[in-house]
């Protein structure tokens, strides 16, 4: 029988350690944030061997008095709490008092500081080294005010935990991000961080919070980055401030989202989804928004002691924090043009092109490429007669495209008065397109607007108009269902008839009446009249739901209470019949459905992108032209 014993303070540390030093990244998080928590306005981040054989912190904070260095690598010793009542409302970044006496266990730590004390700064510094348990006398040091840390050799005592580091390039990956994601939340301190002969990342104090996350992430993201803020003054008051990036520069990870609380970065599953869903419709499922979300909070309304790291918290009204997040990045995006800019690849590019790249052993940022921002230029008007000219001798196979009525519209003067039909409302404004609109094989329309050349995806520009009359109407209850004259009858299994049963309230809301007859079939008595008068037949698209059903689980979805999930599944629901519904590529538009449909694009909310998240439109710039055409 095993005896219980007391584990010693070296062990006891060591476990510790293995909660919260898990790689040297967590080494500089820790030893950073004491920087900030002792009201550093510097802060110096040096390793060597990605941190392994050294990391070097060094601030120009309050320090640390002379008869306190013994204590301050104790375990549980702290100055930023004392009383239990301290723990409802936290507002230092670290206060476990867990980090020095953890980071000594596993290392060989030097501690060397100069204190401010009631303002006057300590005629000397003082110095005290630690290896695993044994911790040295104190001594005198010259040094400046404030406080340097060195960690050396880190898990040299703990063979298992070293050997699960990983390469130099990815442990200096997470330690740049870790930085990176620290100086983005404080403005106001100035970071620098060198590895070895390099310095990856040099920021100054003081920076206003837009130009310091555009420093941080590249400056080549600047005008795809939408800045947006708001409060809300109940009880507790909220802010928000953020930037959410357009959908071209959406990422595979969520890695690239990054969330401050009172400046302290953390994780948090309610802000996630907030910002997820606000890109809903606007990019592909697979793909991720990139955005810098930072909010401010009483510490009374939050709680930060949930995970070792510090990491993660606990909202005192999660919905409020979800529902202003979401809130705040949906309004920017949908008062954004969030069409995607393209360049002609082949040519090579100038230094004010030039486009930044990730890398991951530099400063952890994301790339922009992929999204160019307008860059507004003149151009000439001449040749318009003869291109149209040109454009109308060749036969239709050979062109591929249809250009309605160009030859007259080129020809008419240029001051001739639009015709009176044409002269109202939207239909109106898009006439005054039509002489240079075209139609690019039976799936495309190629126009112009003062950025530059506008090329449109009819599938996925329709499928965004239909979705968006589908929703207005399915919310004013307007979705009208047709009745059969005979039941359209499919056979189902017992699995998809109990699929249907799941579904009936969705089915209900978007005008289909199907139900169970006989053991092995369902016959459909209602369909949506929306999906008739698009030529849309019942049987295929109530079979393809319901199998769409099984694989996307909106069985479960739509069982549940109504709320987030129950809104998600109506969403895919709205999608498959807008997708049903728009015209497909190959389909050849006259004259006055291209008219409409680019009429109904200056209407409907997020046209930039289809329901699936594919853009409706890109843009080449009349820069991006000139530049092909040798004209710059």
């Amino acid at each position: 029988m095993n005896l219980i014993r007391k584990l010693s303070p070296l062990l006891v540390n060591q476990i510790a350690a293995g909660e919260v030093i898990e790689r040297p990244a967590s080494v500089v998080k820790e030893l950073v944030e004491n920087s900030l928590d002792a009201g550093a306005t510097r802060v110096d981040i040096f390793v060597e061997d990605a941190g392994r054989r050294l990391i070097r912190i060094s601030d120009d904070g309050r320090g640390i008095a002379r008869e306190q260095l013994p204590l301050a690598l104790a375990p549980h010793a702290t100055s930023k709490i004392s009383d239990p009542e301290d723990l409802e409302a936290i507002g230092t970044l670290g206060f476990r008092g867990e980090a020095l006496a953890s980071i000594a266990s596993v290392s060989r730590l030097r501690l060397t500081s100069r204190a401010t004390v009631d303002g006057a700064v300590q005629d000397t510094g003082w110095v005290i080294e630690a290896s695993g348990d044994e911790v040295s006398a104190h001594a005198p040091a010259a040094c400046a005010p404030g406080t340097t840390i060195e960690v050396r050799d880190l898990f040299f005592n703990t063979p298992v935990r070293r050997k699960f580091t990983r390469t130099a390039a990815t442990e200096f990956g997470h330690i740049a991000d870790t930085v990176l994601r620290t100086a983005m939340g404080r403005c106001d301190v100035a970071f620098r961080l060198q590895h070895e002969q390099r310095v990856h990342l040099d920021v100054p104090a003081g920076q206003d919070r837009r130009l310091r996350s555009v420093a941080l992430l590249g400056a080549d993201l600047d005008e795809a980055l939408l800045e947006t803020d708001s409060e809300s003054p109940g009880r507790p008051p909220l802010s928000l401030w953020a930037l959410a990036a357009v959908p071209s520069v959406a990422r595979s990870t969520s890695k690239f989202q990054y969330v401050f609380l009172n400046g302290r970065p953390i994780r948090d599953r309610h802000v996630s989804h907030a910002v997820k869903e606000a890109y809903r419709g606007l990019m592909p499922h697979d793909r991720h928004p990139m955005a810098v979300v930072m909010l401010e909070i009483p510490p009374e309304a939050v709680d930060v002691n949930v995970h070792p790291t510090k990491s993660e918290v606990r909202f005192a009204e999660p919905n409020r924090v979800h529902g202003m997040v979401l809130t705040g990045l949906r309004r920017r995006l949908l008062a954004g043009d969030l069409t995607p800019e393209i360049s002609v690849p082949g040519e090579p590019a100038t230094d004010d092109d030039a486009r930044g790249t990730f890398d991951p052993g530099t400063s952890g940022a994301p790339s922009g490429a992929g999204h160019r921002s307008p860059s507004p230029s003149g151009t000439g008007q001449g040749g318009d007669r003869g291109f149209a000219d040109y454009l109308n001798t060749m036969p239709p196979a050979q062109k591929g495209f249809d250009f309605p009525s160009v030859a007259a519209a080129v020809g008419r003067d240029r001051d001739e008065p639009v015709r009176p039909e044409a002269q109202t409302g939207d239909a109106g404004r898009a006439e005054t397109l039509r002489p240079r609109m075209l139609q690019v094989h039976h799936s495309y329309l190629v126009t112009e607007d003062e950025q530059g050349l506008l090329i449109v995806d009819q599938h996925a520009l329709h499928e965004r108009v239909m979705f968006e009359q589908l929703r207005d109407r399915v919310q004013g209850h307007d979705l009208e269902s047709q009745r059969l004259l005979m039941p359209a009858t499919l056979s189902a299994s017992p699995a998809r008839i109990a699929r249907l049963e799941q579904m009936q309230p969705l089915l209900r809301r978007i005008g289909i009446d199907a139900q169970q007859m006989g053991p092995d079939t369902i016959a459909i008595h209602g369909f949506a009249s929306f999906l008739f008068d698009r030529g849309v037949e019942p049987e295929p698209f109530v079979e393809e739901l319901l199998d769409r059903a099984e694989q996307d689980d909106l069985c479960s979805e739509a069982a549940t209470t109504p709320g987030a999930s129950d809104e998600a599944a109506l969403h895919r629901l709205l999608d498959m019949m807008a997708c049903k519904a728009a015209v497909k590529a190959g389909d050849q538009l006259g004259e006055q459905e291209l008219v409409q449909l680019m009429a109904q694009r200056e209407q409907v909310e997020r046209a930039s992108n289809c329901p699936h998240g594919r853009p409706t439109s890109i843009r080449l710039t009349l820069r991006e032209l000139e530049k092909q055409f040798k004209r710059t």
